[in-house]
């Protein structure tokens, strides 16, 4: 059977061993201590069991830990005269499921129970309320916790009300809102300790953790997820190959890349399947020994080990590649003198004038101002640190522009401006390659310039030129638009965020366009009126789904645009004049 039939398997087997458990535990201890009651609802509690890691993404292997957490809605107390309250009586629950599933008796285990990924760890509490999780997640929450989280799912009681719930209360930690670029560096940094172990622990043949591992391919992946699974609800997925089809469906990743990556992590699961086998361990090391080395060979479909490796290496080889393309330092040296602590104002004054600037004296002041000035001495270090690595390479880019000392100063504004904001430092460090394009709009149009000030979140569109200057295809644009709507409907203020975040990044593709010139005016001017247009449509869609209950199914309502969006000749800064017509 191939993997894909394994892990369902195996993760069937152990969703129902855990809900099969719950039942009988829950049963006899409600016979003992009565049903817990909710203090704030008054309604019955049952606690919810959250699968993580590959339980909770549907990947078990065949000889896997399940990792688990227990969560209940509502603190109170059970209604009975032998009274427990909640916290303890989902607490003797959640042992009494650990005991049933994970002891070891004259007949084995069924599984083996790992509670480590549980708020504060072995130290926390067995079962918390989801008061108590949220307050854990928003005060103390970690980097790393939010990568376990994204294959969180609840495997029992299936289909529980309160599963809805639970979802919202613990996307927004994983998921933020806005685009998280600083997951790259934090994720990198969870590796490197990874990495460290590994050698620590002469592990460097461990096929899940070592170099070109399971593990790097999952990062690969989940990195994507943390990033922009705030503002892109389909990739808030939990299966691995899923989450890179996607990727490579949206171009995060290049097709063939991701079809590489695909076959990399089911040839390495496979391996570790067939590891796992050998003795019921869970272990991830290539053997040693010549015998078994031979057996696993011949497990995998392979005449002897040395033809084994010969992919396997080549194969780990590739994905350690793809890892390091995502993941390595994308720090550039060889300007640092444009941005040294020691420089004085004569000597960068100089440097700007060897680099062509005209008035290096007056730019130079205002970099060493920005040096001195609290905004800069106050961040936190490692957006110091990113600062401290863009500020030269933007001197260099913009040297190279013909409007080179207005470009400076709006890069220096600009900068400035999102000092504050880690993940838009972060997205500048993380992808040098759209620095360029940035510096050419930047040194074009002071309109540009103030439009990514105020809009930042923008910086992302710069990324794929391919879309960036292609002319918009407003049929498919509006299907996109419905399609972000309804991932958010019924959340209003979500739903506001996606208009406007959907004409800003529009109106910032024209922008490109106009300045690339590879859009005339009136053509311009048809687009901005078709963007108005397409907009105002699904406002008006918005506004009537809150009315038609108490009205009619399609309202008898008509919006008139006069001037420039009734002539199609809308500019970038044009308001809309409007006239609401009924007849009702």
């Amino acid at each position: 059977c191939d993997l894909s039939e394994v892990m369902r398997a195996m993760t069937a087997l152990a969703e129902l061993t855990v809900r099969r458990a719950q039942t009988f535990c829950m049963a006899n201890l409600v016979a003992q201590f009565g049903q817990p009651i909710g203090a704030d609802s008054g309604a019955a509690q049952q606690m919810l069991v959250i699968g993580m890691g590959k339980l909770g993404g549907g990947e078990l292997n065949v000889s896997s830990d399940i990792d688990l957490i227990f969560v209940y809605p509502e603190e109170g107390e059970t209604n009975s005269t032998r009274s427990l309250s909640n916290h303890e009586f989902f607490s003797r629950l959640g042992r009494r499921i650990i005991a049933l599933i994970n002891d070891l008796t004259a007949d084995g285990y069924v599984f083996r129970v790992d509670m480590r990924l549980r708020p504060y760890g072995d130290s926390g509490p067995l079962a918390m309320s989801f008061g108590g999780l949220e307050e854990y997640l928003v005060a103390q929450g970690r980097e790393w916790e939010r990568y376990a989280w994204i294959k969180a799912r609840v495997v029992s009681p299936p289909h529980d009300p309160h599963s809805a719930e639970l979802d919202r209360l613990v996307q927004p930690f994983v998921f933020r809102k806005y685009l998280d670029f600083g997951a790259f560096d934090s994720m990198r940094k969870l590796h490197a300790q990874i990495r460290a172990e590994v050698v620590r622990r002469e592990r460097q043949h461990n096929i899940k953790l070592g170099a070109g591992g399971i593990r790097e391919i999952e990062f690969i992946a989940q990195v994507f997820q943390l990033i922009r699974g705030g503002r892109d609800p389909q990739l808030r997925l939990r299966p691995t190959c899923e989450v890179l089809r996607l990727l490579a469906q949206s171009g995060e990743l290049q097709p063939a890349v991701v079809q590489q990556l695909d076959a990399s992590y089911v040839f390495l699961r496979n391996l570790e399947h067939r590891l796992q086998y050998w003795d019921d361990q869970q272990t991830q090391m290539l053997p040693e020994a010549a015998e078994q080395q031979a057996i696993i060979a011949q497990a995998m479909g392979y005449a002897d080990y040395a033809t084994l490796l010969a992919d396997l290496d080549p194969l780990r080889a590739f994905v350690n590649a793809q890892f390091e393309a995502v993941f390595g330092s994308k720090q550039e040296s060889g300007d640092e003198a444009l941005w040294r602590e020691d420089s004085d104002s004569e000597a960068l004054t100089a440097a700007l004038g060897e680099l062509g600037y005209r008035e290096a004296s007056a730019l130079a002041e205002m970099l060493q101002q920005f040096r001195g000035s609290n905004r800069y001495r106050q961040l936190p270090e490692a957006s110091r640190q990113r600062m401290d690595s863009l500020l030269p390479r933007f001197i260099r880019l913009c040297a190279a522009e013909q409007n080179r000392d207005d470009a400076l100063r709006r890069a220096q504004i600009l900068l400035e401006a999102i000092a504050r904001r880690a993940s838009y430092l972060a997205f500048l460090a993380e992808y040098p390659q759209a620095l360029p394009r940035l510096v050419h709009m930047l040194a074009a149009s002071a309109w540009a310039g103030d439009y990514l000030t105020q809009h930042p979140i923008l910086l992302d569109e710069l990324l794929d030129t391919r879309e960036l200057y292609s002319a918009p295809d407003w049929p498919q644009l509006d299907a996109q638009l419905a399609a972000q709507l309804e991932a958010h409907s019924g959340d209003t203020e979500r739903e506001m965020d996606v208009l406007r975040q959907f004409q800003q990044a529009q109106t910032f593709h024209l922008l490109a366009m106009d300045l690339q010139g590879v859009l005339p005016l009136e053509k311009l001017s048809d687009h901005l009126s078709d963007l108005a247009d397409l907009v105002l449509r699904h406002v008006l869609r918005l506004c009537w789904r809150d009315l038609r209950q108490k009205h009619r199914e399609q309202p008898c309502f008509a919006i008139i645009a006069y001037g420039k969006l009734g002539g199609r000749e809308l500019g970038y800064a044009s308001d809309l004049d409007l006239v609401f017509l009924y007849d009702d």
